[in-house]
């Protein structure tokens, strides 16, 4: 899943990039919301994780103008926003949830609660109620970043898990190169390279020849049974 942090506080900022990436995520920064609104138009994220007070605005309007459609979002414009701020106080609290945020979580905060909130509001897309996902004998345990199959544990690169965990989200549908370049590598990847069929490829041969279908011309399938 790709993630958008949008923190002026630059140490804060790569605090989160990299604790957030150490778990599968693919991770993009904005330092203000000019930043923001340029990768927003441009990049497909799931999720967004928004400071209020930002050097050039504040995140309440940013959040708005994703809601009211007054940015055009690329793909299906469903982006979670997670608003992350000191201004803890009821007024404030009430006004980012009803200018659109999902959840909003006061500043200081521990990791390891953001990251039960990130996995919370990205299972929302899938309509599960479960850090782990279950197709055929494959088990994701997104909370524990653990993959079993047939009960074996399976050793997966940060990518290749993350590959994973986005087609067990959409099982039998075919999912192109482009959309898991675009939801589980970041801003930094290369899309003209072959990164997705070679990290596709490593996974598939963990997981047994035939688990994963190759579509020509269309994408990848995780088969069903």
């Amino acid at each position: 899943m790709r993630l958008l942090v949008v923190e002026d506080e630059e140490d804060l900022a790569e605090g989160l990039r990299v604790g957030l990436a150490r778990s599968g995520y693919a991770v993009d920064v904005a330092l203000d919301a000019a930043q923001a609104y340029d990768r927003l138009t441009v990049n497909e994220y799931d999720l967004m994780l928004l400071d209020v007070n930002l050097p050039d605005g504040d995140g309440f309007t940013l959040c708005r103008s994703l809601r009211s459609g007054e940015m055009e979002l690329p793909g299906d414009g469903d982006l979670r926003v997670l608003m992350l701020t000191a201004r803890g106080g009821l007024d404030d609290r009430v006004r980012g949830l009803d200018g659109g945020a999902d959840d909003y979580l006061v500043k200081p905060f521990h990791l390891a609660e953001l990251q039960a909130r990130v996995r919370a509001l990205l299972r929302r897309d899938t309509g599960g109620g479960s850090a782990r996902l279950t197709v055929g004998d494959i088990v994701l345990d997104s909370a524990r970043h653990q993959v079993t199959v047939a009960g074996r544990p399976l050793a997966l690169t940060p990518k290749e898990f993350g590959v994973l965990e986005y087609l067990m989200t959409r099982p039998g549908h075919v999912v192109s190169s482009e959309e898991l370049l675009e939801h589980v590598w970041d801003a930094n990847a290369d899309p003209f390279t072959q990164t997705v069929r070679v990290t596709v490829g490593t996974l598939r041969r963990k997981l047994g020849e035939g688990s994963i279908e190759t579509v020509v011309g269309r994408g990848y399938r995780l088969r069903e049974g």
